[in-house]
């Protein structure tokens, strides 16, 4: 059994004379056991037709966010969900500068946008358009966002002329998705237990001590770990942001929540990590019902210690367990990361910076730095939380086979 068996595909079909090269490469991801969902552009089927990649796929072909008459629609946060992987091939300069700045005016932009999996980007344009600075921008953009640029060859292009903008052949695109999945099934085996988001500790039944946490970093995470052949098992605080359906999702609302549903679970975890942004305090008493503020000229609350998740964990972690912990400090980062590492026993631990823009809770970016007991320091720049994700499992994997 092949590694692409049963592995679930999104192939993104653009508007180029190479578009007929996609039906040769559905051809041969479905012969190696894929389930392949083509998302085509309107330009794409220009160049070949939907009825010849829907025989092919033995799926409908999606191209339009909605399906004819009836009022039915393409879900491309669902296409999103549902992927191991998206192929974009070919993809047109227009088609990259979408990608590469957001301009989501198709199905297949739009689906992008939403992929939680890993892109691979092969172009296909004339030499001109591919040695345009804009191109090499882009692209570049999107290396730097996590994406995987499968480069163009050189030869004949449509216009006759030689030189680089041939999309990759799809037999080569093939291997590059085989050795990517046989590389990164890394976890096989391991089960993995994450926590993500914030907690809501209730004033009354409609206030809430919390924080600005999204839990996308530890979703990024769970995923990520996930693909690589994991079991993962994701306890998140209230986000509206959830997993692939690969993930075994855990939903809890304040820090006690959080604690029982670890409890429950950490007995049989290989590999903890404690990416939630916990209230590090709840009120003593909530309000059965809503607090009135007529009459009132302030509202005293006392408040009292939630547990720490990670070391109360951390104390009774077994030997052939490892644990990461989550740093997020506004000054001393350094020295304040590497106490809580000693403090809540843990293996090693992710500093991100309030100082540094674009990190932190809210944003789609995140720039970290990585320390372990051994003394180990791996600094990154800022990279979207799905490419900061691939670092960290990059580094336990480091560990976990030493």
């Amino acid at each position: 059994m092949g590694v692409l068996q049963g592995k679930h595909i999104v192939l993104g079909i653009s508007g180029s004379i190479a578009a007929y090269k996609a039906a040769s490469l559905t051809r041969l991801l479905v012969k190696a056991g894929a389930e392949v969902q083509i998302v085509i552009t309107p330009a794409g089927k220009e160049f070949i037709t939907p009825i010849t990649l829907s025989a092919l796929s033995s799926r409908p072909v999606i191209s339009e966010f909605f399906s004819g008459r009836d009022g039915t629609w393409n879900s491309h946060v669902d296409i999103g969900l549902w992927a191991d992987a998206m192929v974009i091939a070919p993809a047109t300069a227009a088609t990259i500068g979408k990608m590469a700045h957001g301009v989501a005016d198709n199905m297949l932009i739009t689906t992008y946008l939403s992929m939680k999996a890993p892109v691979f980007v092969a172009p296909a344009m004339d030499l001109d358009m591919a040695a345009h600075p804009s191109t090499l921008d882009n692209l570049e953009l999107l290396a730097q966002r996590g994406n995987y640029i499968i480069e163009s060859q050189s030869g004949e292009l449509a216009s006759h002329l030689v030189g680089k903008g041939r999309m990759e052949e799809p037999e080569v695109i093939v291997s590059i998705l085989e050795d990517y999945f046989t590389e990164s099934l890394d976890f096989e085996g391991r089960r993995v237990l994450i926590t993500a988001g914030p907690t809501h500790e209730a004033i009354d039944p409609v206030r809430f001590i919390g924080n600005h946490s999204s839990g996308r970093m530890g979703i990024a995470l769970a995923d990520e770990f996930a693909r690589r052949g994991a079991e993962v098992s994701l306890v998140l605080g209230p986000s509206s942001l959830k997993p692939s359906e690969r993930v075994e999702l855990i939903s809890v609302t304040t820090a006690e929540e959080m604690l029982a549903a670890c409890q429950e679970r950490i007995g049989t975890a290989h590999l903890a990590i404690f990416a939630a942004a916990v209230a590090d305090y709840r009120p003593r008493y909530s309000s059965a019902t809503k607090i009135k503020r007529e009459g009132e000229d302030c509202l005293e609350l006392e408040l009292v210690q939630n547990p720490d998740i990670a070391a109360t964990l951390g104390a009774a972690k077994e030997p052939w367990q490892y644990f990461m912990g989550f740093a997020l400090e506004s000054d001393a980062g350094v020295e304040e990361a590497k106490r809580k590492m000693q403090r809540k026993h843990l293996d090693a631990i992710v500093l991100n910076s309030l100082q540094d823009a674009g990190a932190g809770f809210a944003h789609p970016t995140n720039k970290v730095t990585l320390f372990d007991r051994e003394g180990a320091i791996e600094a990154y720049e800022l990279k979207t939380k799905e490419a900061v994700a691939h670092d960290i499992a990059d580094f336990v994997a480091k560990r976990l086979d030493a």
